[in-house]
């Protein structure tokens, strides 16, 4: 994979670039990524906070499901999901993986928050798998 990288939301609003490489990529299973997304898991990768710029307005206004601050950002004109933030990680900031421009890049290293996930998701048995958060 080339460094930089870029992506944005569903109607433009929100572009974002980064020139690190990924320091984590992974599959979420917890309650609040699966009811965010409709589905069984959001995919993500994490990268180093100041590598990443972001032009457009975005709003942060969650808090994760299991009660530590986890902010989420979302294009505050169609709503796409886009960014999070850990108050515990705060030089990362973690990408959707499907708002990437050119997502075929992408390849999930764990499954984590396993402990959420549902029963009907059929996860890769390759990847490592923990109960929550491994950072």
């Amino acid at each position: 994979m080339t460094v930089k990288f870029t992506g944005g939301c569903t109607c433009g609003a929100v572009r974002y670039e980064c020139l690190a490489k990924p320091v984590m990529t992974g599959n979420c299973h917890c309650r609040d990524c699966q009811r965010a997304s409709g589905g069984p898991f959001v995919s993500m990768l994490a990268v180093p906070a100041a590598a990443l710029k972001i032009t457009g307005e975005v709003t942060y206004e969650t808090k994760s499901d299991t009660g530590n601050i986890f902010s989420r950002g979302f294009c505050a004109q169609c709503g796409a999901r886009l960014f999070g933030k850990s108050a515990g990680q705060p030089r990362l900031t973690i990408i959707t993986a499907g708002s990437l421009d050119d997502p075929s890049w992408y390849r999930p290293a764990i499954d984590f928050f396993t402990s959420s996930a549902q029963p009907w998701d059929h996860m890769n048995p390759a990847l490592p798998k923990f109960p929550k958060m491994p950072l």
